[in-house]
């Protein structure tokens, strides 16, 4: 295969459909996203059996723990990856949504028209979730996409491609509106992140390494974020019993993913009362603690933690430990080693809780919930495309919205500049 060709080929292809996209009125859309998810459901044991051929390639190429987990479909991933494009298809159609119109002195009329991206290329590792949802936010935000799924998922993802392309075609829309890439020569990858002349914007989802790579190399623009180091601070006015659940689910809902906790920070006056509680349930669930001097000074079990440990995302049963004077203390801590992610306080004063609302810089800032909440099915997005740590195009996890554009408009009546 001529793997330049290939993806040109690829990349007309999308530019063309992105044009029939924009005009597809928003029942066309929504029948579409609808006709995907029902075809999901109705393809649910040939989608399991091509994943479980994925998981056997996997385990035999030794892919690790947390990899393994997020390649898996199940019956119930399979109910949230329907339940997900169901909800984008309830939503609102942004596209053609009209805001901030007013007159100006002159009599023209200005305001802001959200439109569609145009073509989105998406580069994602392990998660066939993944191509489903990015399927139906770019469908129903007026996107073509082109897909590069990991290898690892490569007859899960083109398993469920055939049921997107079935759901577009049912709707009368181009089946080019989502392709899936159709070989795992990873040359792909450097292609698709040059292809400037037909994509508008690229999403990775990824290991830190991945999204370097693509930060590095791409000559168009990128939506990214690379860590998840998501801490919980439990304030000294904090509820003992909201706190230990709260940073108890933060850390081993599940570990895999980019919102779980990784440090947790208590305030000295209320330490020793909230880890009593905490510490046991941690080593029941076979979580590892590496705490600063004074918590591993309470604790048998507490390894000491170095800056490192501070600065890593685990995604693994290993949590970082800080028992701090303050939220300034942890502010603090967090404006050092955070990844501007997503950090929560547990506070019962509704001053602190607002001054950590305020001034920690994160994509999410949380109180009184858990960290695992941060996400586009959980924020009411229907799914989510990815989280974005970038403060410009989109920020936090994005949706429809983070999907489109603004342009400018003008309305007159033969208006013309003296």
């Amino acid at each position: 295969m001529d793997i330049k060709q290939y993806m040109q080929g690829l990349g007309q292809r999308a530019k063309v459909s992105a044009r029939v996209m924009v005009q597809a009125t928003t029942t066309q859309k929504n029948n579409a996203v609808i006709a995907i998810a029902d075809n999901i459901q109705e393809h649910r044991v040939a989608l399991i059996k091509a994943n479980v051929e994925d998981l056997k390639r996997a385990k035999a190429n030794n892919l690790d723990a947390t990899l393994l987990d997020r390649l898996e479909l199940t019956d119930s991933r399979i109910n949230d990856m329907t339940e997900g494009l169901n909800q984008i298809a309830a939503l609102p159609d942004p596209v053609g949504t009209i805001t901030d119109l007013a007159m100006r002195p002159t009599g023209i009329q200005v305001g802001n028209m959200r439109v569609p991206l145009g073509v989105v290329g998406i580069i994602y590792e392990s998660r066939p979730n993944v191509t489903a949802d990015a399927a139906g936010l770019c469908i129903k935000s007026g996107n073509a996409t082109i897909l590069r799924g990991g290898s690892e998922a490569f007859n899960s993802n083109q398993a469920i491609v055939k049921c997107i392309h079935t759901g577009l075609i049912a709707a009368d829309l181009p089946q080019d509106a989502v392709q899936m890439i159709a070989t795992t020569d990873r040359a792909t990858v450097g292609e698709l992140l040059n292809m400037s002349a037909f994509i508008d914007v690229i999403i990775p989802r990824g290991g830190k390494g991945l999204i370097e790579r693509i930060s590095a190399e791409a000559r168009l623009p990128v939506i990214k974020h690379l860590d998840g180091i998501c801490h919980v601070y439990i304030d000294k006015d904090a509820d003992i019993e909201k706190a230990v659940r709260i940073a108890l689910n933060a850390k081993t809902q599940r570990y895999g993913t980019c919102n779980t906790m990784e440090c947790l920070l208590v305030a000295r006056s209320i330490a020793s009362a909230t880890l009593d509680k905490l510490a046991p349930l941690y080593k029941d669930a076979g979580v590892e603690i590496r705490g600063c001097k004074e918590s591993a000074s309470m604790f048998n079990d507490v390894r000491l933690a170095t800056d490192e440990d501070y600065g890593t995302e685990y995604l693994a049963p290993v949590l970082s430990l800080k028992i701090v004077t303050d939220v300034d203390e942890a502010m603090q801590h967090i404006a050092k080693f955070g990844s501007q992610h997503t950090d929560a306080i547990v506070t019962e004063n509704i001053t602190t809780a607002r001054r950590f609302l305020r001034e920690v810089d994160s994509s999410s800032v949380m109180v009184n919930a858990s960290t695992r909440f941060a996400d586009g099915f959980e924020y009411g997005l229907g799914a989510e495309i990815g989280i974005s740590t970038d403060k410009f195009h989109a920020r936090g996890p994005v949706g429809l919205e983070g999907l489109t554009s603004k342009k400018y408009i003008v309305l007159g009546e033969g208006h013309i500049r003296t």
